[in-house]
């Protein structure tokens, strides 16, 4: 189980970039960022290497934490890593444009059920992660039921709506998948500004929403033992 989830190479992988901004090279932050999204990094400015960071974060958190925890707790290891392989499979040709547009469609539909619930208990531990901490809760609930649909995906606006909403910032907007031109509605207000801190901002709601889920987990895991 330890092995399907990637809580600690998510976060290894965006503080990177963090630290790349942290330095100006955004050169470097764009290199560390193309390992973790699909979207062509070679132009984008510090605002939408932040931007990017923070989608990544949120909607993995949905696909690389909260996913592989609940197929666990439904069927154990094996069915974990049937999600697993799905959810690869989805990051590898799931484009909507050739030459990737017809065999790829099969696995990210396969995916999108799949994540359907996942993606929805990781908005709700963002939204109680806000609430236990003192975040503006009722605005990333708001944030979150007014923006979730705002998403080609039916599940990636789920987390990432709970999580501009908690962190007061807005995302989406145009993106270019290996020349394609993607438009994205946009997700949350921009009350702050995609700077630097919001990803270490976003990465403390990860490893917050994470321990929720963990105690979640094992209090299921183990309910049974104690009555």
């Amino acid at each position: 189980m330890y092995t399907a989830i990637a809580l600690k190479d998510l976060r290894d992988s965006t503080i990177k970039i963090y630290k790349a901004l942290e330095k100006q090279d955004i050169k470097l932050a764009r290199f560390y960022l193309s390992y973790v999204v699909g979207r062509d990094t070679e132009n984008l400015s510090e605002e939408e290497i932040v931007r990017g960071t923070v989608e990544t974060i949120a909607e993995g958190f949905a696909d690389g934490v909260v996913a592989p925890v609940f197929y666990f707790l439904l069927g154990g290891n094996v069915l974990s890593w049937i999600y697993k392989a799905v959810n690869t499979l989805d990051s590898m040709v799931g484009y909507n444009f050739s030459p990737y547009k017809y065999y790829g469609r099969f696995s990210a539909k396969v995916d999108d059920i799949f994540n359907f619930i996942p993606s929805r208990i990781a908005a709700l531990l963002i939204l109680l992660w806000g609430l236990i901490t003192g975040k503006n809760f009722l605005k990333g609930l708001k944030i979150f039921l007014r923006d979730r649909k705002n998403h080609p995906s039916p599940n990636g606006g789920n987390p990432e709506s709970a999580m501009a909403g908690i962190l007061g910032v807005r995302i989406g907007g145009v993106n270019y998948y290996k020349g394609h031109k993607s438009i994205r509605e946009y997700i949350g207000n921009p009350d702050k500004k995609l700077r630097k801190d919001i990803i270490k901002e976003a990465i403390n709601i990860l490893y917050g929403a994470s321990f929720l889920l963990y105690i979640i987990g094992i209090f299921i895991l183990f309910k049974d033992s104690y009555g």
